[in-house]
């Protein structure tokens, strides 16, 4: 399944998804995701993955400057989009 933004697409299946977004702590879930989703994720521009980021406005500019915190939190939208489609 396809988790779509304005720049990119992040694939994932639909167990991964559940994986990373659930109810209770998603952290280690989300982070393990990440590690594994790690070679398309590493094709995503930090320039392009901020823009996104900050659209959602829940992360200030400090927030933002960390990729590897940009992507966890990209994985665990991405996710939480998939689990959203019926």
């Amino acid at each position: 399944m396809w988790a779509t933004f304005n720049n990119f697409e992040i694939r994932m299946t639909r167990r991964e998804a559940q994986s990373a977004s659930h109810y209770g702590p998603c952290d280690s879930d989300v982070a393990a995701l990440t590690v594994k989703l790690r070679k398309q994720l590493d094709k995503l521009d930090p320039e392009q993955l901020r823009k996104e980021l900050k659209e959602w406005g829940a992360w200030d500019a400090k927030e933002l400057a960390d990729h590897e915190a940009n992507l966890r939190r990209i994985v665990w939208i991405a996710a939480g989009n998939i689990m959203e489609e019926p």
